[in-house]
């Protein structure tokens, strides 16, 4: 139920809307509904219309204090820095205001990010938008197309690199591309003169957040196999971690393609 409302976006819903994007019958929902708003994961709003409660991100926030230790994800982050020869970035989906990314955590050995645009307004306007750059544009690839379409009703950020993704139907396309490869690569999208390499994190089939790797554009012109690899197999071990299995276990493989 909770994924149907976020499938179907919006603020307030009706038992028959959420009973199809549920693929439940309409007694089931109904049922469910009146027990969420008794525990306040659903709040019933006028005519006949309920939407989510605070008691659903309560649910989201408890299950990432299980999440892995961040020193367990900051060390696959040093070793994809030391595999690529680039700075390497984990961004989250954001839990609170709207659709964007957050950076959680990042290897970047002495570097200094100034050099990469990325000061505190950077940081609040081009490397929070899910629609420039290739971690941006990981994520969204694989968010319901309801949050798309609100993402797209956004400018893309005026501080944005030369290569951002300008025209809401060459994004769209890009967002195509990534599902079929199961990764993405940027030209100059959040700062000039650099290049990126990025991959989904996923949990229980849905997407958290992505892995990048930046490397300077006049060494990494086009990007080689072993650095999509090296990205991707990062992402695949921190979706084993979050799943609570060793990073590099045995298991199916968790990138999303």
């Amino acid at each position: 139920m909770q994924r149907a409302f976020t499938q179907l976006g919006g603020r307030a819903h009706g038992p028959g809307a959420l009973a199809r994007a549920a693929d439940l019958d309409d007694s089931t929902v109904y049922r469910i509904l009146q027990s969420g708003v008794h525990q306040g994961i659903f709040v019933r709003e006028g005519r006949g219309l309920y939407r989510l409660g605070s008691a659903a991100p309560q649910l989201g926030l408890k299950a990432l204090a299980y999440s892995p230790a961040p020193e367990a994800a900051h060390a696959l982050l040093e070793a994809l820095r030391r595999a690529t020869g680039g700075l390497a970035f984990l961004y989250l989906l954001a839990p609170f205001g709207g659709a964007h990314r957050q950076c959680a955590d990042m290897a970047v050995g002495d570097s200094d990010l100034t050099e990469l645009g990325m000061t505190p307004r950077a940081v609040q306007t081009v490397e929070h938008s899910l629609r420039v750059g290739a971690a941006g544009r990981t994520i969204l690839a694989y968010l319901p197309q309801t949050i798309q379409s609100e993402v797209l009703d956004r400018p893309a950020p005026a501080e944005a690199g030369p290569g951002a993704y300008l025209d809401d139907a060459r994004l769209l396309a890009s967002l195509d591309r990534i599902r079929a490869r199961g990764y993405a690569l940027g030209h100059e999208e959040c700062a000039a003169g650099w290049n990126e390499c990025a991959a989904p994190v996923t949990w229980d089939g849905l997407v958290m957040g992505s892995v990048l790797v930046m490397k300077p554009k006049q060494i990494m012109t086009r990007c080689p196999v072993t650095v999509i690899e090296a990205v991707e197999r990062t992402a695949a071990d921190l979706a084993d971690l979050g799943r609570g299995r060793p990073a590099g276990s045995d298991g199916n493989d968790t990138r999303m393609k």
